[in-house]
């Protein structure tokens, strides 16, 4: 039996992608991959196995000593998983090896190779144990008793994205040729320094290395590992974004490095920075703080200068080994050396079907030293050897680089080297090659064929040869090719970029193709319906290749030298794109650019109507509730209502209704609903109607009126329901889920303890599956709230965590301030004021100051709480005060009734029985006139104590008794169990 000779080690295992047959070089999808979509398509039964101090997670593919991760390559666990899956049993070499290598002919020797480590990491005959026996001629078994259970897994919201919408890593190179130790070598130094750059000139390899490099080390960082492009970026202010971006977060505040290092927290990622040199100064800096304050990040950089900074380790990337010259070389020689290896690969590519002879092996290797090793120089003038041979090829690049190079092979530095290499290949093609190429050199990044040909081409007609030449290039390798979601998207290297940007400025075409390729994204982007038709309520992920031209056009179009009416047209369409990609402040200030750049003419227009649209929205996310947001929304309003714009007057209300409720003005808020809710069944808008229904009811809640907020909730939910989730959404709310949470608060309200639960977990069930921060936080809050009313304090505990994690995570101070505050209520109601009050003054001063006041007239409660149980009467009687005139005046009263018990209770401990009774007897008032028998039994246990001190047990008893025979459901719920007891007693 033939075997293909693979090396015993474990990091080039892991990465096994390839065999060679007799029909040449087949690529084999690496056993990583195939692992990955199997558990994707198949998930494992979520067992746990354990054995001596060590738990195997068979469906996370998880080893752990106690609470420790066990790091194991993919092979090593696929045997580890095969034995203790049959303990006792003898399992064959056979079994073992096609478990391991499935479709690829190894030797036995690898599976020992293998077995050795998986012992060395259990620590196998160390200290008496023993794990793994070897039966000799057979195969191994397990001999360590086993023991399986189930593990149920949770997913907290609170980790990093890896969903399919975020693309972490390129596919791994098809074929590297000769870099297999700098990976080996460069996968060490990363895990052990942290922080890697890979310098060397353009077109050496830098790129293809880290990506091998990234995949070799997803088992290592469990799939965290993320590369970023850079070389798409046109400002480096957008580096943050760009990382942020890749991880799948979107940045919400003013500081995006405090986001994102909030966001890595002390997970262990790897970052891969591609094509750092055009945004060094700013990637340098943020590198260096990624390693500093985060313990657990590690960083892969590529550059063609050193980021010199603090702890960087700089690893120099050098060209390929050349065959030396002799003339006497043979082409087995020649071979063995990686440059020419890659020569004759990339000729075989471009048609030339002959092996290598001992003839040409001089030729080829001289050849391959003029290049001087560089990898793209190589690929470039191999690619021509099809069509011209050996020998002729040679001879051009004799005569195009000898006077250039003669002499000063050593010192020329390589940069220029490129510039000589695409100069060469420039002046082969043909003249219509020669135009397309440089008009191409306007985009950045990624572009589409249809893309290439309306830039690249004068008219319609002309527009078939320009994809003519886009397919020529590609051949040529002056134009690589990806796939993105399916489809196929086409790029110019960076080197090959500047070149055919500098030959069209030379040709004086660069503001024309400039202003054609705006034009033509201005036109994509308006004329595509789902980025158009909804703002920011579909996912837009699919649309992040264009991300990179966007901005460049609007970055020439917006500048001195640009083209203004475009530069308007662009940002107008664009917008729902940055706000749909949760690019909040981009998706600001290029808006603020746009309405900067407006003339006389342009006012009053729907463009107008749309940039104010986006800006008050992205300003609400990213600057807080400010007037500009306000004046934004205001003259967005008047232009729909003058434009009868229906669907655009309804987004600028939601955005209107969100304004006036975080500011806590709820009546104001209820308007706005009721008029969107007219609006949206005139133009027969279901979401629209949705949406209204369901701030119609929040409204409602926080007004205290809880019947009707019942209603409207209930018509909502059912609505949403109809309608389906996806299709309930509206400005990035699943506005069913919000539904679901509040209508749950009503329920618990009212008296129905044991259906607001049931709605509570299917409401945090349903944000969670959104994946989108801000409703997640949302859900949290409320329902932490709810609850701590139920006196679920374990429960409301883990929510919080959960809460302020998350919001810490993606830089939402409001929210992770309602955290704060919870966090304190909870300390208060486990009879720990002290540490609560801290925490409650804290959150309060930052939600001041963020102007999010619609939930501080309960926390103020909670703080004169506080002060009670310490015992500062005076303050908790001022505080509480402040709170019942806030509610009053403000008209958030959901929770007056509570407020007065609370009072009630401080004037009690002030032995003011007269005035508690008749704060006891308001509040009593109050939740009935709100249909509120929760708070109606808080007060109701209240006045029954008092009224058993004073020594009327009858009436104390007849009193509760008449509120908890009301009740129909939640007896097991705390309050209901306090007031049983009591009833008891006062029997």
């Amino acid at each position: 039996m033939r075997t293909s000779p693979i090396r015993d080690d474990p990091i080039w295992d892991m990465g096994l992608a390839f065999s060679v047959s007799c029909n040449g070089l087949q690529r084999r999808v690496s056993r990583d991959e195939q692992t990955s979509e199997n558990h994707r398509r198949n998930p494992l039964p979520k067992d746990v196995l354990s054995f001596g101090p060590f738990s195997l997670f068979t469906a996370e593919r998880l080893l752990k000593k106690g609470d420790e991760p066990i790091p194991l390559g993919g092979r090593a666990l696929d045997i580890l998983i095969a034995l203790a899956e049959r303990p006792g049993e003898v399992v064959t070499h056979k079994e073992l090896i096609s478990t391991a290598w499935p479709d690829v002919t190894v030797e036995e020797a690898n599976l020992r190779f293998q077995m050795a480590a998986l012992r060395k990491a259990l620590g196998d005959g160390r200290g008496g144990a023993r794990y793994i026996s070897n039966i000799a001629g057979r195969g191994y078994c397990f001999v360590a008793p086993v023991t399986r259970s189930t593990a149920a897994r949770t997913v907290p919201v609170t980790a990093i994205a890896t969903t399919e919408r975020v693309q972490k890593l390129p596919p791994r190179p098809a074929r590297m040729v000769g870099r297999d130790d700098t990976v080996r070598s460069l996968a060490h130094q990363i895990q052990m320094w942290r922080f890697v750059s890979i310098v060397g000139p353009g077109g050496i390899g830098k790129t293809t290395v880290a990506i091998s490099v990234a995949h070799n080390l997803t088992d290592r960082f469990r799939d965290a590992v993320f590369f970023i492009d850079l070389a798409a970026l046109t400002d480096p202010q957008l580096v943050v974004t760009a990382i942020a971006s890749a991880l799948g977060f979107a940045v919400q505040t003013q500081d995006p490095v405090v986001s994102l290092l909030a966001f890595i927290g002390d997970r262990k990622i790897l970052l891969v920075l591609d094509n750092c040199e055009h945004v060094i100064g700013i990637a340098a800096a943020l590198a260096e703080r990624i390693v500093s304050e985060a313990p657990q990040a590690h960083i892969l950089a590529t550059s063609r200068e050193a980021l010199r900074v603090e702890g960087e380790h700089v690893h120099l990337l050098y060209s390929l080994d050349c065959p030396p010259e002799n003339a006497g070389l043979t082409a087995m020689e020649a071979l063995r050396y990686p440059a020419a290896q890659l020569f004759m690969e990339r000729a075989a590519a471009s048609g030339y079907g002959a092996a290598l002879s001992d003839i040409d092996a001089p030729i080829v290797a001289r050849s391959c030293r003029r290049l001087d090793g560089v990898a793209l120089a190589i690929e470039l003038a191999a690619s021509r050897v099809g069509s011209l041979g050996i020998r002729e090829t040679a001879e051009l690049l004799d005569n195009r680089f000898g006077l250039l190079w003669q002499g000063r092979r050593t010192a020329l530095p390589r940069h220029e080297t490129l510039n000589a290499m695409l100069d060469w290949s420039y002046n082969l093609l043909s003249e219509r090659e020669k135009v397309v190429l440089c008009r191409l050199s306007v985009f950045v990044g990624a572009f589409t064929l249809q893309a290439a040909g309306s830039v690249a081409s004068e008219t319609e007609v002309d527009e078939a040869d320009a994809t003519d030449a886009v397919a020529s290039l590609v051949a040529k390798s002056l134009i690589s090719t990806t796939v993105i979601n399916e489809s196929t998207y086409y790029r110019l290297l960076d080197t090959t970029r500047a070149y055919a940007a500098a030959k069209l400025g030379a040709r004086g075409e660069a503001a024309r193709i400039a202003r054609r390729h705006a034009i033509f994204y201005s036109r994509f982007l308006e004329h595509d319906e789902i980025i158009q038709s909804l703002f920011g309520e579909h996912d837009l992920s699919g649309y992040a290749p264009h991300i990179g031209n966007v901005r460049a056009a609007l970055g020439w179009a917006l500048s001195d030298n640009g083209d203004a009416a475009v530069g308007i047209e662009l940002a107008t369409w664009a917008a729902p794109l940055f706000f749909g990609l949760s690019l909040f402040e981009e998706c600001r200030g290029w808006c603020e650019r746009a309405l900067a750049a407006l003339d006389d003419a342009s006012r009053g227009t729907r463009q107008e109507m749309i940039l104010q649209q986006a800006l008050a929205m992205s300003s609400m996310y990213t600057r807080g509730h400010n007037d500009q947001v306000r004046v934004a929304i205001e003259r967005g309003l008047a232009l729909a209502e003058a434009l009868e714009d229906r669907p655009r007057q309804l987004r600028l209300l939601v955005g209107l209704n969100l304004f006036l409720g975080r500011l806590g003005d709820v009546r104001g808020a209820l308007a706005v609903a009721e008029q969107g809710g007219v609006i949206a069944q005139a133009a027969k808008h279901p979401a629209g109607t949705v949406w209204a229904e369901c701030w119609v009811g929040n409204a409602h809640h926080f007004l205290g009126n809880q019947a009707a907020a019942q209603l409207h909730l209930e018509r909502g939910t059912a609505l949403a329901v109809e309608l389906g989730t996806f299709n309930a959404n509206f400005f990035v709310f699943d506005f069913r889920s919000i539904a679901m949470i509040f209508l749950a608060r009503a329920l618990w309200l009212r008296g129905f303890s044991d259906q607001a639960l049931r709605f509570v977990r299917g409401a945090i069930d349903e944000a969670a599956s959104r994946d989108h921060p801000v409703p997640t936080c949302i859900s949290l809050v409320y329902a932490s709230t709810l609850l701590l009313w139920t006196g679920d304090l374990p429960g409301t505990s883990d929510l919080i965590e959960q809460l302020i994690v998350h919001a810490g995570r993606h830089s939402l101070a409001p929210y992770r301030a309602l955290g704060i505050a919870l966090k304190g209520e909870l300390a208060i109601a486990r009879d720990e004021p002290e540490a609560g009050l801290d925490l409650l003054r804290s959150a309060l001063e930052t939600l001041r100051a963020q102007q999010y006041n619609l939930q501080i007239t309960g926390f103020i409660g909670g703080l004169a709480e506080g002060l009670r149980k310490t015992g500062q009467f005076e303050e908790a009687l001022l505080t509480i005060n402040g709170a019942i005139a806030r509610a009053t005046n403000g008209g958030v009263e959901f929770n007056l009734s509570e407020l007065l018990r609370i009072k009630a209770q401080i004037l009690a401990a002030q032995h003011d029985r007269e005035s508690a009774m008749n704060c006891l007897t308001e509040a009593l008032t109050v939740a009935r006139a709100q249909s509120a028998l929760a708070w109606e039994l808080r007060s109701s246990m209240a006045l029954a104590r008092m009224l058993s001190e004073d020594g009327q047990r009858d009436q104390a008893r007849h009193t509760l008794a008449l509120v908890y025979d009301r009740f129909t459901e939640g007896f097991e719920t705390a309050d209901l169990r306090l007031a049983r007891a009591l009833l008891e007693d006062l029997r």
